[in-house]
């Protein structure tokens, strides 16, 4: 029996996402994703004093705000002719602000948004919110187990708590940090700050490795199905990230589907528009000429993201691209951490294009972004310089490309007469969570759920499960400040 279902909005992610399947016989036969909002931060920036960008773009999304800090100040970095010259010390606060996001998002990510998929916390606690409303699952973890993994999920909220505080020891505040600013930081390292960043830092390590991780491993072992489910385009792609004084922590690179690795230039990335709500005549350019033109009653479009490509394909990008790519470029740290769960799990590399893959590699990833932000505290020198001055020129081009907990965010800006005159960004969920693109190739979640069995139409949890693995953050990807409908099918952004 043919029968079309439509999850709207999928719920314990960030924003408003649907998701659209055809099922047939018990198998999805199509599939799209929708970002169902718009927002347009690339039209409000339009004019404005280039600083302002890096205030401005934080309020993209409030889980993930470090992220376009970080990808704003390169971009104005670049512009600005301050690549290459920002201090040591910047850099590494740049980092530690950044990593203490990292390890509150991959932890938000996987006991707040996507345990429960897995976890019966309404056997445990009883038929309380935030537990329900939710999709009956397969709920396969019993007993003494399940009770442990609920009172992970409350442990883990003030796990989180302790890494907004350590990210504000150095970025003043969270969610929308004050310190990362162009040309470096605004906030330097005294030995009070390092000590009081260090031991939450230790406390966060000790959850990581003997929570986090181990409740990741016992999820794995008892879905074991899951390393088969949802294993997408295959094509990674990382923009490399945590710009360090000795180089980045993760390498970039685009990894094709049989694991071989190739240089990444940014001048490959085209967003298609064909099935987006934008004007056709950016479809198939650069982030660095194109523009964001909303054309809400175009045809055969559905959806608020555009569909980012890499020399045209479709690529995946997050924990498991990056952890892939440098796990096949040769990183000793990631080959020693993907091998060692490997083998607890009885798997191989393929194991990871999956569902339960993605959250094994964001677990791993977390354990070595801690594990270096030891390294960085200690790298800090006290009353050592940590920005760089810079004036506004006249003119310019910016890039600022790096790596959110979520995938690769990318901001391109064009100055002129000291104004903005162009600004672009491109999320880590536009890459995954794309529409079809101009060749109609599906996004790389849309593969993801193609050809998936859904055992129970009515509590479709495979799609649920499948979709949260990306974990999808669409406030960042369909960017509204404000909008006002004038009439119908017609919105004014002020």
């Amino acid at each position: 029996m043919r029968k079309k279902i439509k999850i709207d909005p999928i719920t314990r992610i960030e924003g408003h996402l649907a998701v659209e399947a055809v099922i047939d016989d018990g198998v999805v036969k199509d599939a799209k994703t929708a970002g169902t909002l718009f927002r347009g931060f690339e039209i409000i920036l339009r004019g404005r004093d280039p600083r302002d960008a890096n205030r401005l773009t934080q309020r993209i999304c409030g889980v993930c705000p470090t992220a376009h800090a970080t990808a704003s100040a390169f971009c104005i970095d670049e512009a600005f002719g301050l690549a290459g010259k920002i201090p040591d010390n910047g850099k590494l606060i740049r980092a530690l602000i950044f990593g203490a996001n990292f390890l509150q998002s991959h932890i938000l990510h996987f006991y707040h948004l996507a345990a429960l998929d897995y976890v019966d916390a309404v056997g445990t606690v009883g038929d309380l919110a935030p537990f329900v409303p939710r999709y009956e699952g397969d709920y396969r973890v019993t007993g003494k187990a399940n009770a442990e993994l609920v009172n992970h999920y409350i442990k883990a909220l003030d796990i989180r708590r302790k890494c907004q505080e350590m990210l504000s020891i150095f970025g003043g505040k969270m969610p929308h940090n004050v310190a990362i600013v162009p040309g470096g930081v605004t906030e330097g390292p005294t030995e009070d700050k390092i000590t009081n960043f260090l031991w939450r830092l230790n406390e966060i390590r000790d959850f990581i490795n003997n929570t986090y991780i181990p409740d990741v491993i016992a999820v794995a072992k008892a879905y074991s199905d899951y390393f088969e489910i949802g294993k997408g385009c295959r094509r990674l792609l990382s923009y490399g990230g945590f710009d360090l004084p000795s180089g980045k922590l993760f390498k970039a690179g685009v990894v094709s589907p049989d694991l071989k690795s190739e240089v990444f230039a940014k001048e490959n990335i085209t967003e298609d528009l064909k099935h987006s709500w934008y004007a056709d005549s950016d479809s198939g350019k650069n982030p660095a000429q194109g523009q964001t033109q909303p054309e809400l009653k175009k045809e055969k479009a559905y959806s608020f993201l555009k569909s980012p490509r890499y020399k045209g394909d479709v690529c995946e990008v997050g924990p498991l691209a990056r952890m892939v790519s440098n796990y096949v470029q040769g990183d000793a740290k990631v080959k020693e951490l993907v091998d060692s769960l490997l083998g607890q799990l009885g798997a191989g590399v393929d194991a990871l294009f999956s569902v339960l893959g993605r959250h094994a590699a964001r677990a791993l990833e977390a354990k070595l972004v801690a594990d270096s932000m030891v390294d960085w505290l200690e790298a800090l020198k006290p009353g050592e310089p940590i920005i760089v001055e810079s004036k506004i020129p006249e003119q310019g081009e910016g890039a600022g490309l790096t790596e959110a907990p979520r995938g690769a965010v990318g901001h391109w800006m064009t100055v002129k007469d000291r104004k903005i005159d162009r600004y672009q960004v491109i999320t880590p969920t536009a890459w995954n969570a794309s529409p079809r693109d101009d060749k109609n190739q599906p996004g790389a979640v849309e593969q993801a759920i193609l050809g998936t069995k859904v055992g129970d139409i009515d509590n479709p949890c495979e799609l649920v499960r499948i979709v949260r693995a990306f974990d999808p953050c669409l406030a960042c990807s369909v960017h509204l400040l404000s909008a006002k409908a004038d009439k119908l099918g017609v919105f004014r952004v002020v």
